[in-house]
């Protein structure tokens, strides 16, 4: 009888307990959702589905501060965050909610209900926030049948670690930049000194900087690792790693083959990049791989060209061909001035020095193409002077593509045989070349027979420079028999004498430091001969005027055509302007540059004499509705790849660095085959061989085409004309002025408006329609991203010339994705002047002279 009383009552215990059970089950599977009608408060958390991971309130260390973070929920010893939402705005105290707000987005509130995190979005309606189970925090709509559209994840937004299946890099879509920052200590996870970053442009390679400063190199991404990380195996039995180099995104990821294994890579605040993987059995997170681990991976360590090897003593060398730039301090084991050629080189008999097991060095402005053979890249590399290294840009299947240098190296390492490393081919010098690998070897007869051509070689020279010598004593002599003549001259002749000795060029600081100087031999022209050459300055002839004075057409008596540049009497400016081209332009020889003829001083007349072109400047034609036509589009191309060869020459292949500071359309000049010839020195500056930029308190060029750093703060190096070039080449494309363009009513000039398209994939429309209908759509897309990429805000981000002209005269070159242009802001359309209504003028506001030219 007992028993029948019992039976029930157990049965309806067994009962409440199994119904208890399930609803705590049923109660931990719904707690991955946060919901606008249910709020998480400091006692609360969310739990993923498969109970990896743990969203909450938390307290770091010591500290009296509240975050809400993200930790592994099965790892028990200690949390372990691997996100926070509030690193920078913490709470005071725990009295702290996570809600859905009304608006959509997930906040986070203080105890007066004042929000101090929120997802930031624009409203978006009815939305649920939920923990997965890879560690993302995500946001969508309730609605929403697909569960992977997103309108928010913490995955986008990551702190100092990422997980398996979070992407480092840019996203092209949303423009997102994806990168880790490290906790500011132990007990302080707002944003500290060190971050971990993917630089996408060129050849895309990672970065940890410290507080914006480089501290360590992965090197490029080669099909299989980053060239600098050899612990990368691609057969790794616990991870893959993925690396996507698209239009839309660029990024680096991991996977891991067992989901149950836990692993993250963490940017450290002591500044050191680690690997952790989790070992269940002993309960402890191993350090499975980290960077900085030796001298070598400290950024540059040995400068430019210098080569680092951990297993060599000292660790920096030199490669053949090279030799150090200050051997005193190299002596003293610091090797961070690197290495320079011993011999200068010659582009058509250089030679490439082949060097295995190499960190490819620093790929920022490398230029990579796509599947292009070894052999093809060679010869790519051989055909370009500027070029200073190649190799293979893709490891996979035997190697293929191209990357090309066209830049100082910077930052390699040799690594030992079985380590890992690629091969790199650099550009010597042919003697360099033939040097290459007899270092310590060889037996005696080769080094007799070195000696005596070494010798034989010494005494050509010594015999060449004695002949030499006994010329250079007879012209002396000639010139001072001349001088002699020309002291008893008049004032005319004593003021030419007197304006081109001041005209003479920098050369070369001997050896006690002082500055020498070298004169020109330029020849004179009388102003008679100017005179009768112009038809006395006829107005008929007259082909342009500019702030400096007019431009005629002349003839002189040998039925030769030249282009008469007269400097106006009363500018002040015209004398600099006229020695300036003296120095410069009489030195320059290139087919893109126009050449100077020589030039008349006669009294208070300073007069320029030039080679005559016939189709006078670009804007004349460019910006002339009824002309336009005449640049059809394969003539722009041209003129965009000459200007580009000639401002390389200027800024790496001439005798001297010179930046240009007033590249327009006005002063690209057109000869009769419509081929391009860079004109007006007069603003130019010349850089020594280790200047890279300079600053001046008088800011001169033109208004639409200076960059943003020299306009504003009078900065200007090489990458202020890069900003002028990039700026010709989207006016070349368009045929609109960068200057007065607006696009209907949204007050955009030209760099706007082609970076809206761009960024909208409608770049074509950029083209002008008078450059017809026969074109190539790879080439306008190309010059449209590359004057995108020349015109970017910071000039850090822009490319070199060098580069340029690789991304121009490749077809299958994968370019980097562009960054937000300077100078976007749009102005009123009644706050420009039209160019039918303005000549060349000189204003100065504030100590800033500025060129105007058609009132760009």
């Amino acid at each position: 009888m007992s028993c029948i009383i019992i039976k029930p009552h157990f049965f309806q215990i067994f009962l409440f307990f199994g119904s208890l059970a399930l609803f705590v089950t049923n109660f931990a599977v719904a707690f991955d959702v946060l919901t606008s009608t249910e709020p998480l408060t400091k006692d609360q958390t969310l739990v993923s589905s498969g109970e990896n991971f743990e969203l909450g309130f938390f307290r770091p260390g010591d500290s009296n501060k509240w975050y809400v973070g993200i930790w592994y929920k099965k790892i028990l010893t200690g949390k372990t965050i691997v996100w926070v939402a509030n690193r920078d705005n913490p709470l005071t105290n725990s009295s702290g909610l996570l809600k859905i707000g009304d608006d959509g987005n997930i906040q986070i509130l203080d105890q007066a209900a004042n929000t101090i995190w929120s997802s930031n979005l624009s409203r978006v309606g009815n939305t649920v926030a939920q923990l997965l189970d890879s560690g993302n925090f995500i946001l969508r709509y309730t609605d929403d049948a697909d569960p992977e559209n997103y309108l928010w994840q913490s995955f986008d937004h990551p702190t100092d670690t990422l997980l398996p299946g979070m992407k480092l890099g840019w996203d092209a879509k949303t423009g997102l930049n994806r990168y880790l920052t490290s906790w500011k200590n132990a007990d302080n996870p707002s944003s500290g000194d060190y971050s971990f970053v993917l630089d996408i442009h060129g050849f895309p390679e990672c970065f940890l900087m410290n507080k914006g400063n480089k501290s360590y190199r992965s090197g490029p991404w080669n099909g299989l690792r980053f060239s600098g990380v050899p612990e990368m195996k691609a057969s790794s039995p616990v991870m893959t790693f993925l690396f996507v180099n698209t239009k839309d995104e660029v990024y680096y990821s991991f996977e891991l083959h067992n989901a149950s294994l836990y692993s993250r890579l963490v940017v450290s605040y002591s500044g050191s990049l680690q690997r952790f993987t989790w070992i269940d059995d002993s309960k402890i997170w191993n350090l499975f791989w980290y960077a900085r681990k030796d001298q070598c991976d400290a950024y540059k360590e040995c400068g430019n060209y210098g080569v680092c090897d951990t297993n060599a003593s000292p660790v920096c060398n030199c490669m053949q061909g090279f030799e150090p730039r200050n051997p005193q301090a190299w002596n003293l084991r610091d090797g961070s001035d690197g290495c320079v050629r011993k011999h200068k080189l010659d582009c058509g008999n250089d030679g490439f020095l082949s060097l295995h097991n190499m960190k490819l060095p620093e790929s920022s402005s490398t230029l990579v193409v796509s599947g292009m053979s070894l052999a093809d890249c060679e010869t790519m590399c051989r055909k370009n002077c500027s070029c200073t290294a190649y190799a293979n840009s893709n490891l996979t299947a035997g190697g293929s593509g191209c990357a090309i240098w066209a830049t100082d190296l910077l930052d390699m390492r040799l690594y030992a045989a079985d380590e890992g490393g690629q091969d790199l081919y650099v550009r010597v010098a042919a003697s360099d070349l033939d040097q290459a690998g007899n270092v310590g070897s060889g037996n005696d007869s080769d080094k007799k027979t070195r000696i005596i051509i070494v010798t034989a070689i010494a005494a050509g020279i010594l015999l060449m420079l004695s002949v030499i010598g006994i010329i250079f004593v007879w012209k002396r002599k000639s010139q001072h028999v001349q001088k002699s003549i020309i002291d008893h001259r008049g004032s005319r002749e004593r003021s030419q004498d007197l304006l081109l000795k001041a005209a003479v060029i920098p050369s070369k600081r001997d050896h006690s430091g002082e500055s020498t100087t070298e004169e020109l031999e330029l020849p004179l022209f009388d102003f008679s001969t100017i005179t009768l050459a112009t038809d006395n300055f006829s107005e008929k002839n007259k082909l342009g005027q500019g702030g400096f004075g007019c431009v005629y057409k002349g003839m002189l008596v040998e039925d030769q055509e030249v282009a008469v540049k007269r400097l106006s009497k009363n500018s002040g400016q015209g004398i600099e302007e006229f020695k300036n081209e003296v120095r410069l332009i009489a030195r320059l020889q290139h087919r893109n540059l126009v050449r100077l003829l020589g030039c008349c001083i006669n009294m208070e007349e300073k007069i320029l004499i030039y080679e005559y072109m016939e189709n006078k400047s670009l804007d004349s034609i460019l910006f002339n509705k009824e002309r336009s036509s005449l640049l059809h589009w394969q003539r722009r191309f041209n003129i965009i790849c000459g200007i580009a060869r000639g401002l390389l020459y200027l800024h790496q292949d001439s005798r001297f660095r010179i930046i240009h500071r007033d590249l327009k359309a006005s002063n690209i000049l057109l000869d009769k085959e419509m081929n391009p010839k860079i004109s007006d020195f007069g603003m130019a500056r010349i850089f020594g061989g280790d200047e890279t930029e300079a600053n001046t308190r008088r800011v001169v060029g033109t208004y639409g085409y200076m960059s943003p750093e020299y306009a504003m703060d009078g900065v200007f190096s090489i990458k202020s004309d890069v900003f002028s070039f990039g700026v010709l080449v989207l006016e070349i494309v368009s045929g609109k002025k960068n200057r007065g363009f607006y696009h209907m009513n949204n007050q955009l000039n030209l760099l706007a408006h082609a970076w809206k398209l761009w960024r909208e994939g409608r770049g074509l429309e950029v083209m002008d329609s008078a450059a017809g209908e026969l074109y190539s759509t790879v080439d306008v897309m190309r010059c449209i991203h590359a004057g995108l990429l020349c015109v970017q805000e910071h000039a850090e981000d822009r490319p070199n010339m060098g580069t340029v002209v690789l991304m121009l005269s490749s077809e299958s070159a994968s370019l980097p994705q562009p960054k937000h242009p300077g100078f976007c802001l749009g102005r009123r359309p009644h706050d420009t002047t039209s160019s039918s209504s303005r000549q060349d003028e000189s204003c100065t506001v504030n100590q800033l002279t500025v060129t105007i030219l058609d009132g760009r």
